[in-house]
């Protein structure tokens, strides 16, 4: 079958389906610190991915993970073939500021060597998007949402008011990698008390929110910097 690509608008009328039909649907998105994660032991020495700055920096306690961690890479590359949507960047992208290297090469050379082939694919910036457009807020005015991130009451304050006016229901704090399970069962514990679920935190958002679509039924997308696109009005 030949691969789909959606632009942000058929993306939106793609989640709202699923909103409205209550089915699942899972968007990921692969950039620079998905690929660096991917590509563990396989695709590229651990060495090397532990010289990256990216790598540095959540040696750090900067990124929610710490490296080497290969039932991540696993994790992460389970949730890439399985779910709904997945944001890859574009050969040329200026979205995010990271070497081209690490950007579209790497994510094509690791979707080869796990033969993973999206069916339908997006721009990995699209979040960004979203969180500009009155039409997504629109569509999930008046829907339960549930939020997931290191700022999460911040978040929830932010988008209560306008011109967000949104219902969230429930507001979790998600800071490491390792609260990843205690998270994942107490939300299939609450599936019916929401609709859609804003993940934000960084590499674990692409195994959450495939996870929760899968175990809840329910629309999760990896929201990534669109947080701070809300509280500052710019990603970084």
């Amino acid at each position: 079958m030949p691969q789909i690509y959606l632009e942000t608008r058929d993306l939106l009328k793609r989640i709202e389906e699923a909103v409205v039909n209550r089915r699942p649907f899972s968007l990921v998105r692969i950039g620079d610190g998905e690929n660096l994660v991917m590509a563990q032991q396989n695709v590229w020495s651990l060495s090397k991915v532990l010289q990256e700055r990216w790598a540095i920096k959540a040696n750090r306690g900067e990124k929610g993970i710490h490296l080497p961690n290969l039932p991540l890479r696993n994790a992460v590359v389970s949730s890439v073939r399985k779910a709904t949507v997945v944001g890859i960047l574009p050969a040329d992208d200026n979205t995010i500021n990271a070497p081209d290297y690490l950007k579209r090469p790497l994510t094509d050379q690791i979707l080869s060597y796990y033969r993973i082939e999206p069916a339908v694919i997006c721009h990995a910036g699209v979040n960004r998007e979203l969180a500009r457009m009155e039409e997504f807020w629109s569509l999930l005015s008046g829907r339960r949402v549930l939020i997931l991130t290191r700022e999460a009451h911040k978040i929830k304050e932010r988008l209560e008011k306008k011109p967000y006016k949104q219902n969230i229901v429930h507001a979790l704090a998600f800071n490491q990698w390792q609260e990843y399970r205690s998270t994942l069962k107490w939300i299939t514990a609450h599936k019916d008390s929401f609709d859609v679920a804003l993940i934000s935190c960084g590499v674990s958002a692409v195994v959450l929110s495939e996870q929760i679509a899968a175990l809840t039924g329910k629309v999760a997308l990896d929201f990534g910097k669109a947080n701070n696109i809300i509280l500052k009005g710019r990603p970084n």
